[in-house]
């Protein structure tokens, strides 16, 4: 008699061993070589997009970047998913992308280009996020043409109620957009009509054109990887979303390195491929040139570390990710080398070390103040004294920094305050001299966990 299903027992051991081996299936699916090669597949149809629409290519930021070949790359953008998630519908005062109107008003648009996961047609930054960022944008540069000021979402991938519930909330997106006291005549000059999201997956049919619109500036979002319903293992190795969680596979490899070595990393068999990415991000730390500061405020700039020679009239304080004794951060009158940790600690420890580092900031300008003062009235003006603000990225922590310095001891012009600002600073003070940071340096990305730190320190 033959046995059936119901009555096949297995033993705990075999559940192990099955278990065991569809795990080792995964992970072996989820290689950094099919990361890579899956990388590369859909860097394929990005380049396919951009010969299509004959527009810049506009890397999505953290993983955008993976699928655009850094010679093609016009620029970043940070729209966060997260700001398009159902209920959230947020308009970022953080990152108002403004340096894309430039290109897009040059190019008469251009292509955002970003990733998602399994499962997903595209990810809710593109879907959601940057229609909203165009509809603001529209209402706040075009205030006096309704016609321009309609919300734009994909059908396919937000519903009609979700539509209506966004739509709901621009009137107060658009208020906080104004709040910022932004030069909008500025805006105005780099675009002459209206934003308008355009959605493209691997599913579109793409169709070779250099058609102008004559209506409105087409920002085309472009969702890099192909929708995979269901696991890696169905797919021959394709991952989608690969350029996702990098903190989890890459071993520190970066965009940038992948591109120059694409040939190799993508020839290199698995077991000999870690190796072989530990050692170009070695030599890529050891090559690495020295960034130069960027300024985003007439004495005040921010770099990365390791710094390069300063001037001798600049004051320097550099942030490690090394915890350090506050009794040991001051090294001489232009220099503080202040330890506070790495990631989330830094950005909490901040909130301590904001004191000290203002003080020492003070002291500078009151010093350097003095020298000003005591010079000849009928000689030539002597060198503006500088700060530099330096952490390992140079957009984290250095940032917080710079926006703590520039409320205390800078006027709304950036000129040294004779006296420093007291505390009880607002939220909207401080979101105001945040703009005008990110308007100057674009790539700056300082964590939610640093700006809360800032804020804590200013309004306390």
């Amino acid at each position: 008699m033959a046995t059936t299903a119901a009555e096949l027992v297995f033993s705990p051991q075999a559940n192990h061993n099955f278990s065991r081996i569809l795990n080792d299936l995964k992970r072996s699916n989820l290689s950094i070589t099919n990361r890579l090669r899956s990388i590369r597949e859909d860097a394929d149809f990005v380049s396919e997009v951009a010969t299509a629409f004959s527009r810049p290519l506009i890397a999505n930021e953290r993983c955008g970047s993976w699928y655009i070949s850094p010679e093609t790359k016009a620029g970043s953008a940070y729209f966060k998913s997260t700001d398009g998630h159902t209920g959230q519908w947020r308009f970022s005062t953080r990152r108002l992308n403004l340096q894309l109107l430039s290109i897009i008003g040059s190019n008469d648009g251009c292509i955002i280009v970003d990733s998602t996961r399994r499962g997903k047609r595209m990810p809710d930054a593109l879907s959601k996020t940057v229609p909203i960022w165009c509809c603001v944008l529209n209402r706040v540069l075009f205030p006096d043409t309704p016609a321009f000021h309609e919300l734009h979402t994909p059908p396919n991938a937000v519903s009609e109620s979700e539509h209506a519930q966004i739509d709901s909330r621009i009137p107060e997106h658009v208020d906080s957009l104004r709040a910022l006291d932004i030069n909008l005549d500025v805006l105005r000059q780099q675009v002459k009509k209206p934003l308008r999201p355009i959605w493209v997956t691997q599913d579109s049919q793409l169709v070779p054109t250099d058609e102008i619109f004559d209506e409105f500036h087409p920002v085309i979002c472009c969702t890099s990887s192909r929708r995979v319903a269901g696991g890696e293992m169905s797919e021959g190795g394709y991952i989608q979303g690969a350029g996702d969680d990098t903190e989890n596979w890459a071993l520190g490899l970066t965009p940038p390195v992948f591109w120059r070595h694409a040939d190799i990393l993508l020839s290199t068999p698995e077991p000999d491929l870690s190796d072989l990415v530990r050692s170009l991000v070695s030599d890529e730390t050891v090559n690495m040139s020295t960034t130069s500061p960027r300024k985003i405020a007439p004495c005040l700039s921010v770099s990365c570390l390791p710094l390069g020679a300063s001037p001798p009239s600049t004051c320097v304080v550099a942030i490690y990710s090394k915890t350090t004794d506050p009794s040991s951060w001051v090294k001489s009158p232009l220099l503080m080398e202040v330890g506070v940790g790495k990631h989330k600690l830094a950005s909490r420890n901040l909130r301590m070390a904001l004191p000290a580092i203002g003080d020492f900031v003070r002291q500078f300008l009151e010093r350097t103040s003095d020298l000003d003062a005591s010079e000849d009235s009928d000689s030539s003006s002597p060198e503006p004294r500088q700060i530099l603000i330096a952490c390992e990225t140079g957009k984290d922590i250095s940032i917080g920094v710079a926006l703590a310095l520039l409320c205390q001891h800078f006027d709304s012009e950036g000129k040294v305050r004779p006296q420093p600002s007291p505390s009880g600073h607002t939220k909207s003070d401080i979101r105001v001299k945040l703009s005008r940071i990110m308007t100057n340096f674009p790539e700056a990305n300082p964590s939610r966990t640093t700006l809360q730190s800032v804020n804590s320190y200013l309004m306390g």
